[in-house]
């Protein structure tokens, strides 16, 4: 049997179904990437044992396939609410990214030494796992029962974090693969991170606003199909990550300082479409990453953690989000109810695992980091997946005016 056709055919149906019933699995307290996930679990070796995968390959499927579909996600994160409505919120954002995430970087690696992980291991877990997820995040504000039970500023906050933060944990995974790396250090490491975001943020604003002044130059004069405009912003997300690749930039950081940019410059009428079409493609493209997940997880590495993998676990859930949010619940301009909420909707999943990746791929080969950030990525998947309907629910019917 050819492994790879039997992936196809499975997330193939899987994706049908789940598309059948799209509607009834907003209401349900199982979401699409944990159905996927127990899917790839049913596959892997624990279960049928039908994608038998190298370490090798499975770190280059999700290296790759994971820089796409955070591409796909954050470039939908960006056309998610008019740009005028973001920019309001700048002074949240900045507290959110430059103080909430280097603090859940810290706490997810103290909470890493738990697993007897090396102080310079631990720190590169920590990072891997600060971003909140677009992904996993989407499924949370977007559809119309969170349209209809949740505050627009929860999920504008949450939007806008999930989307930024993944291009932005780009230094603090760098400086933790430094330091981890024997043969180089933080110095060395300084002028090629400082590239990597500022160039990443130059590129994708210049492409973002020509691609939007393009945009509006060929809807005026009516040379644009509805077809490629519907598809427009995912050819642009595709384009700016190749484009940032080439000259070493950071790419996921420059699609959506793209789409930000984009989102700028055109007006409503063009966003809104195009946003429908990102949100249904970033809804299911996300379900192969977390198949090929539940068939690659590491059952043997975590048996060997002991009694500090679900110690591990509950920490970062726990710890590595909830009391910072409720701290700074004032100044993100929250009630306290906004502030839970946000505190413990922030997801870890694709973007974790592309910084696993992608710290495997600098040269961080300890199979026990793919193994910490997987546990961590399957207990989010888990956890945010069971409790997201039923917390939304929970919200609107207690929720405080404002909050």
């Amino acid at each position: 049997m050819n492994s790879l056709h039997l992936a196809y055919a499975a997330i193939g149906i899987l994706s049908v179904l789940l598309a059948l019933f799209s509607n009834r699995t907003r209401t349900l307290p199982l979401s699409e990437p944990l159905v996927a996930l127990l899917l790839g679990v049913a596959l892997g070796p624990l279960a049928l044992d039908l994608l038998p995968m190298s370490v090798d390959t499975r770190d280059s499927l999700l290296l790759e396939g994971t820089r796409i579909l955070l591409a796909a996600s954050v470039m939908t994160a960006a056309l998610r609410f008019p740009a005028t409505h973001l920019r309001a919120l700048v002074p949240q954002f900045v507290l959110l990214l430059c103080v909430v995430m280097p603090l859940a970087a810290a706490v997810s690696g103290a909470a890493a030494l738990l697993l007897g992980l090396p102080l310079a291991l631990a720190a590169v877990v920590g990072a891997c796992l600060c971003p909140t997820d677009p992904v996993l995040a989407a499924s949370v504000v977007t559809g119309k029962p969170a349209q209809r039970d949740l505050p627009e500023r929860v999920r504008a906050l949450l939007t806008g974090e999930s989307g930024a933060n993944d291009g932005l944990a780009l230094p603090l995974v760098g400086i933790a693969v430094a330091v981890a790396l024997p043969l180089t250090g933080p110095g060395d490491a300084v002028g090629r991170i400082l590239w990597e975001v500022l160039g990443g943020v130059a590129l994708g604003a210049v492409l973002g606003a020509a691609a939007g002044k393009a945009m509006e130059a060929a809807t005026r004069e009516r040379e644009l199909e509805e077809g490629p405009s519907l598809l427009f912003t995912l050819l642009l997300a595709v384009s700016v990550l190749g484009a940032a690749r080439l000259i070493g930039a950071g790419g996921v950081l420059a699609v959506f300082t793209a789409g930000v940019a984009y989102n700028a410059t055109v007006a409503k009428g063009e966003r809104t479409p195009q946003q429908n079409v990102d949100e249904a493609v970033n809804r299911y493209l996300a379900l192969p990453v977390f198949v090929l997940l539940g068939a690659t997880l590491p059952w043997e590495e975590w048996v060997a953690f002991g009694w500090a993998a679900p110690a591990f676990a509950l920490a970062v859930l726990l710890l590595r989000r909830p009391p910072l949010a409720a701290a700074f619940t004032r100044p993100l301009g929250l009630r306290p109810r906004g502030g839970a909420f946000l505190g413990w909707f922030g997801p870890m999943g694709v973007s974790a695992l592309f910084y696993a990746a992608h710290s495997a791929h600098e040269g961080v080969r300890d199979p026990r980091l793919f193994a910490a950030v997987s546990l961590a990525v399957a207990a989010s998947v888990v956890a945010h997946g069971v409790t997201s309907s039923p917390f939304r629910r929970l919200y609107a019917r207690a929720a405080e005016p404002g909050s």
